[in-house]
C-alpha cells in the first residue's frame, strides 16, 4: 500500500503531470463553456432550428474524421510541447476573432469558433499523448491516465452546468471571452513543461505521404494495435446503436416523460467520476488489457439490464454500473496505446484508432432509428451487449498471451 501511495504522490510531483492537469482544467472550462454557450445561443437565434443545431455537432465531430490522422502525423513530425502551445494560442485567436465578428457582422460566426478549436485539438491531443510517453515513467503511466480521465469525467457532469450558467447569466460575448482566456491560460501553463527534445533534426527527411503510409504499416504489423482496432470497432458499433435511444428507453420502457432522460445521464456521469477514482487506485494492480476486458464485460451486463428494465431505479443502477467501468475502458485503451507504441508513432496510431471508433459509432447511429422501427428497443440493447462481448473475444488471444506478465505488474 505504501508503494502505491508513494507512486501516486510521485506522480503528482511530476512536473509534466502538474502542468498537463492544470492545462487540461483550463481547456475543459473553455470547451464546455463553448459547447453549451454556442448550443444555447444558436437555439435562441434560430428558435430551435434542428438543422442549425445539428451543424454544431458537425463542426465538433467532422474534424475527427478529416483531420485526426493528418493531425496525428504532424504531431509525430513536430515538437509536441510547441505544437500544443501554438494550438491553444490559435484557438484563443480564433475565439477573439469570432467575438469581433459577433459585434460587427453575423451571429453565424460562432460555428467558426467551434470548428477551428475542434480542428486544432486533432493536432494538440496526439501531441499530449506523445508527451505522456516521454515524461511519465512506464510504471506510473496507467495511474497518470486514470487521473487525466477522472478530470474529464468530472467535467461530463459539471461542464453542462458551467456552460449553461455562463451563457444564461452573462450572454454569448462573455462566454466567448471566457473561452479565449481559458485557451490562453492553458497555453501559458504548457510553457512550464520540460523543453522539447532536439531530436527532430536528426531524423531522415521523409514526405508526409511516406509517414502516413508508415503509420498504417506500423498498426498493421502490431498484433496489440490491430486487436485494439477490433475492440474499437465493436465498441463503436455498440455505443452508436444505443446512443440515440435513451429518450425512447425513458418513454417506452419506463413510461415516463422524456425530461427524465437527464437522470440517466446524471447517474452515468457521477459513476464515471467515482469509477475514475476507483480505477486510479487499481491501476498499479491490473494490466491495461484486464481493465479493458472487465470494463467491456460489465458494460455488456449493464446494457442487458438497461434494456430489460421497466423500473426507473433498476435502470439508474444499471446506468451507474455502466458509467463506473467506462473510465477503466478508456484508461485501458490509452495505456495500451502508449505502452505498445514507439514514441515516434504515437500521433499516427492515435489518429488511426480514434476515427475507427468514431466512424463505427456514426455508422450505427445513422441507422439506429431505422433499426428501431424494425426491432424492439430491448433487442437493440441486447445487440449492443453482444457487440461488446465480441470486442472482448477479439482481444482474448492478446489478453491470454499477456496474462503471464500480470503477476509481475502487481
Amino acid at each position: 500500500m505504501t508503494t502505491a501511495s508513494n507512486g501516486i504522490s510521485g506522480l503528482f510531483r511530476n512536473r509534466f503531470v502538474q502542468s498537463i492537469l492544470l492545462s487540461g482544467l483550463f481547456l475543459q472550462i473553455g470547451i464546455w463553456v463553448r459547447n453549451f454557450a454556442v448550443l444555447l445561443f444558436v437555439m435562441d437565434q434560430t428558435n430551435g432550428d434542428a438543422f442549425a443545431v445539428s451543424m454544431i455537432s458537425v463542426a465538433e465531430f467532422a474534424p475527427i474524421f478529416i483531420f485526426s490522422f493528418i493531425g496525428g502525423t504532424f504531431a509525430d513530425r513536430w515538437q509536441p510541447k510547441r505544437t500544443m502551445v501554438w494550438c491553444d494560442v490559435l484557438s484563443a485567436v480564433s475565439v477573439f476573432a469570432v467575438m469581433l465578428a459577433l459585434m460587427f457582422a453575423t451571429w453565424k460566426a460562432v460555428f467558426f469558433a467551434t470548428l477551428v478549436s475542434a480542428i486544432l485539438s486533432q493536432f494538440s491531443q496526439p501531441s499530449g499523448m506523445r508527451l505522456f510517453k516521454i515524461h511519465v515513467p512506464g510504471e506510473l503511466m496507467q495511474a497518470g491516465m486514470s487521473i487525466y480521465q477522472t478530470m474529464f469525467a468530472l467535467f461530463m457532469v459539471l461542464g453542462p452546468i458551467l456552460g449553461t450558467f455562463v451563457y444564461q447569466t452573462y450572454g454569448i460575448q462573455v462566454a466567448i471571452g471566457i473561452m479565449g482566456v481559458a485557451f490562453l491560460l492553458s497555453a501559458g501553463v504548457l510553457l512550464f513543461l520540460p523543453p522539447d527534445r532536439k531530436t527532430e533534426e536528426d531524423k531522415p527527411a521523409t514526405t508526409l505521404r511516406e509517414e502516413m503510409a508508415a503509420g498504417f504499416n506500423y498498426v498493421r504489423s502490431s498484433k496489440a494495435l490491430t486487436t485494439l482496432g477490433g475492440c474499437f470497432l465493436a465498441a463503436g458499433f455498440a455505443l452508436g446503436l444505443i446512443q440515440p435511444l435513451a429518450v425512447f428507453l425513458v418513454t417506452e420502457r419506463l413510461g415516463l416523460p422524456k425530461e427524465n432522460v437527464q437522470w440517466l445521464m446524471t447517474a452515468n456521469g457521477v459513476a464515471m467520476i467515482v469509477g475514475g477514482g476507483v480505477t486510479m487506485g487499481l491501476a498499479k494492480k491490473f494490466a491495461p488489457q484486464t481493465l479493458l476486458a472487465v470494463g467491456m464485460l460489465v458494460s455488456a451486463v449493464s446494457m442487458v439490464v438497461t434494456g430489460l428494465s421497466t423500473s426507473l431505479w433498476l435502470t439508474l443502477a444499471a446506468q451507474f454500473i455502466g458509467g463506473l467501468v467506462l473510465p477503466a475502458i478508456q484508461i485501458g485503451i490509452n495505456t495500451m496505446i502508449l505502452q505498445t507504441t514507439e514514441e515516434s508513432f504515437v500521433g499516427r496510431v492515435n489518429g488511426i484508432l480514434n476515427p475507427l471508433f468514431m466512424g463505427a459509432m456514426v455508422v450505427t447511429m445513422s441507422i439506429a432509428g431505422w433499426l428501431k422501427s424494425l426491432f424492439h428497443i430491448v433487442a437493440m440493447y441486447e445487440a449492443a451487449a453482444v457487440l461488446f462481448i465480441i470486442g472482448v473475444l477479439v482481444m482474448f488471444p492478446l489478453f491470454k498471451r499477456e496474462a503471464v506478465s500480470q503477476p509481475e505488474a502487481r
